[in-house]
């Protein structure tokens, strides 16, 4: 008897850890990865720009994303934001050609959603010269000194 529960108790473990290692190999868990890219990195006036984003889940191409969107604007206009919808074009590539027409620091984002999931990669590009970013942090403080001295 005593064998025989030492032996049951054998098989249970052995047999529970086979049960277990399989289900921990079929459950892998696939992520929405987006790779932004914009050709060529040095964006002239009037001269076409293709954006692309990559889209894979897992190491699969999404050829049939639920939405793809590039939203770009100026760095100094960020209240006029483009936003455009784009189509696949093939092998979990989604395309955008544009030109500018003004000179400065630009930012784009590719906003995808696919399988239940959404990504917004981010870049900022230049067009011929750069932008002159104004500096916030100055009024932003004097207008914190101004509030504090009220009270």
């Amino acid at each position: 008897m005593k064998y025989f529960s030492r032996g049951l108790a054998v098989v249970s473990v052995l047999f529970l850890a086979a049960c277990g290692g399989q289900g921990a190999h079929s459950d892998e868990v696939a992520f929405l990865d987006v790779a932004l890219s914009l050709k060529p990195e040095a964006v002239q006036i009037e001269e076409p720009v293709l954006f692309e984003a990559t889209v894979l889940y897992g190491d699969e191409p999404v050829t049939d994303a639920d939405e793809v969107k590039f939203e770009i604007w100026h760095a100094e206009n960020e209240e006029n934001r483009e936003v455009v919808e784009v189509e696949h074009s093939g092998d979990g590539l989604y395309k955008l050609e544009k030109s500018f027409t003004e000179e400065g620091t630009y930012y784009v984002y590719a906003h995808v959603t696919a399988e239940s999931m959404h990504s917004m990669p981010k870049k900022e590009f230049t067009v011929g010269e750069p932008s002159v970013i104004k500096d916030n942090e100055n009024s932003s403080s004097s207008i914190m000194e101004e509030d504090s001295s009220d009270h």
